[in-house]
């Protein structure tokens, strides 16, 4: 289900407050959004995959019993969730203790911590984790001590690892691959429909993904309803990529679109990178001895947080484009979303974006002209160089 839903006490505290963020995750997205509005923002649910377990699946019983009958040097095991899955649908088998007594006879390499914690509840002990959750200092290690020869088996967590298999193969190792379960497309594909609009319109800051076949479904999606152009032309323009990880990030550089990663790969970081990521991008001015910060869907004015309608963002982003300049009635009407031919619009609009920014006066009426900010001497200065003529502009219609 899509939700947007955030208290008011939410929204004006927190570094996300007036920011929304779009969350794409199916597994422990609940922690992710949890993560998200304690620091304020408002977000947007939409997974775009589902998690299919395989416990009836053919493919994986045939690599599960494969490797009882041949087992191998080393076992790789790379998610929690997945590395338990595995033992809890050998055991649906009837061969739970042949697959476990296949574990402790091989060198198992544990992701991280959480996968650590699921091996050893199995009974069984890893001989090594990298420090940094890193499935390339995993790589890095096996390469190292040299793979020609050896079986090596991965358990996938939920999408194919090509680089990581095609370098032990090119190496000379046997691998297998486990795949303990799949992404699918959603069945319920509205709250993603309603994502991509947003994307599309400009209604979110940013969009989180915490696994590659996420965001190629996303695209995947947006494609079918052929609004594919437009959902890049967004994540290209100021829209927030922010990817758990580099793996998570292919799809979406592939395309040419820029992402940004935390350096360790686990949801708090993530977070903690839009924390910096989001207000870092805001526009702050100082208009008519206030600081004025625009955010997402709200302002913060001295740092109180002020809600704002979509049409009042319109008009004054339209009008913080050129701050201290006057920006004419029918340019303004052209920024209203769903705008007509009608200026009194324009006037309706400006009343209640003055309404909400609770000081009038940051907005200055230039009669039979326009509107403009109310730029504080010095702030082009301070806030990216106006030109000249906007500065003696401002002067002389002040």
């Amino acid at each position: 289900m899509l939700s947007r839903q955030v208290t008011m006490d939410d929204r004006n505290t927190g570094p996300l407050a007036g920011f929304t963020v779009g969350v794409t995750a199916a597994r422990r997205a609940d922690e992710l959004i949890a993560l998200l509005r304690r620091r304020g923002a408002a977000v947007l649910h939409a997974p775009a995959l589902r998690i299919v377990p395989l416990a009836d699946d053919t493919e994986l019983l045939a690599a599960t019993k494969e490797l009882i009958t041949c087992p191998p040097d080393v076992v790789v095991a790379t998610t929690a969730i997945g590395f338990r899955g595995w033992v809890e649908a050998a055991d649906g088998w009837g061969v739970g203790e042949e697959l476990l007594a296949t574990l402790r006879s091989t060198e198992l390499l544990a992701r991280g911590p959480k996968v650590k914690g699921a091996i050893r509840a199995a009974g069984l002990v890893e001989e090594w984790s990298p420090q940094s959750e890193s499935l390339a200092e995993v790589l890095e290690r096996l390469l190292a001590a040299g793979v020609a020869g050896r079986r090596i088996a991965l358990q996938l967590h939920g999408e194919p690892l090509p680089g990581f298999v095609e370098a032990l193969r090119a190496g000379g190792a046997d691998v297998v691959v486990v795949p303990v379960y799949r992404w699918m497309a959603p069945e319920d594909l509205a709250p993603l429909d309603r994502l991509l609009d947003a994307i599309a319109v400009g209604g979110v800051d940013a969009v989180s993904f915490t696994s590659a076949p996420a965001a190629a479904s996303l695209l995947s999606r947006a494609e079918e309803r052929g609004m594919r152009e437009a959902v890049l032309y967004a994540l290209r323009g100021g829209l927030v990529s922010a990817c758990v990880g580099p793996v998570t990030a292919v799809p979406l550089q592939a395309l040419g679109v820029d992402t940004v990663q935390p350096e360790r790969f686990r949801l708090g970081p993530l977070v903690q990178l839009l924390c910096r990521e989001l207000p870092g991008r805001a526009r702050v001015l100082p208009v008519a001895g206030h600081r004025m910060e625009i955010r997402g869907h709200a302002v913060l004015v001295d740092d109180e947080l002020r809600a704002v309608p979509p049409a009042g963002m319109a008009l004054l982003r339209a009008l913080a484009r050129r701050p201290g300049w006057v920006v004419a009635r029918a340019e303004l009407l052209r920024a209203l979303p769903g705008a007509g031919s009608d200026e009194h619009a324009v006037e309706t609009a400006m009343a209640r974006l003055r309404a909400a920014l609770g000081a009038p006066n940051l907005i200055q009426t230039v009669v039979k002209r326009g509107y403009r900010l109310s730029l504080d001497a010095g702030g082009e200065d301070k806030y990216g160089g106006l030109p000249h003529d906007a500065v003696t502009a401002r002067g002389v219609l002040g």
